[in-house]
């Protein structure tokens, strides 16, 4: 049996995550998914992104440049998760070699292996690919923040500068915000910011699953080797 095809009247009914799930191979929709992706900047669903780039890979033809740009884009700016990854797998590669996506190809490394003070540089070259998605920066910003608390207990307000690519005033705000917000600290001497405590940047909280199996398990073994 065939997938059923809705009529546009009948489409306009539905949400796009809606379509999604009902016609997820049906060309007609694409329009719906561009607009979705280039019109909806603070939503952001990797489903619907999957659809549209399947969507082109059965209509090559129909593929825009300037839509997959973006979603690779927000993409990024989903970090530490591996949507990009699942996108660009998507993207054929003749395309990948276009310049703009061979950017984003670096930028995503460098998020990835922690470079940060790289992956400014190499934004700040880019700039009219992302700043086409508002919020970009400050996603990155929140991600190289995450990167942090991983690593260190307490941060040098220089390091910090560094991985957010901030200083001055609109540093200070930051911090600001991240006391009030996530809990950090910032010491009166020195001015180093002491991070919430994490099972990664204090590998004492680790729960040992090992070391935590109940009583009544151990004994429930004892007859079965018996």
């Amino acid at each position: 049996m065939g997938v059923e095809i809705q009529s546009p009247q009948e489409q306009s009914s539905y949400t796009v995550e809606q379509l999604v799930a009902l016609n997820p191979f049906n060309p007609e929709i694409l329009p719906d998914l561009e607009n979705y992706v280039n019109v909806t900047s603070q939503t952001y669903s990797l489903e619907v992104n999957l659809c549209l780039l399947r969507l082109y890979q059965f209509e090559p033809e129909r593929m825009n440049t300037h839509i997959v740009a973006r979603i690779l884009v927000k993409a990024l700016m989903a970090m530490p998760t591996p949507d990009f990854s699942l996108c660009l797998f998507l993207i054929p590669e003749r395309v990948q070699m276009e310049e703009q996506f061979k950017s984003l190809i670096v930028l995503s490394h460098y998020l990835e292996t922690g470079r940060l003070q790289q992956f400014w540089d190499e934004a700040a070259k880019n700039r009219h690919i992302l700043e086409a998605v508002p919020g970009f920066e400050q996603a990155i910003q929140a991600y190289a923040s995450h990167l942090l608390s991983l690593s260190y207990q307490k941060v040098p307000r220089s390091v910090l500068a560094e991985a957010v690519n901030m200083d001055g005033a609109s540093l200070d705000k930051f911090i600001e915000q991240q006391v009030t917000n996530s809990g950090w600290i910032v010491e009166k001497e020195g001015g180093s910011i002491v991070l919430p405590q994490n099972e990664f940047n204090h590998p004492e909280l680790k729960k040992n699953t090992g070391e935590n199996v109940p009583l009544e398990h151990i004994a429930r073994i004892f007859p079965i080797l018996g």
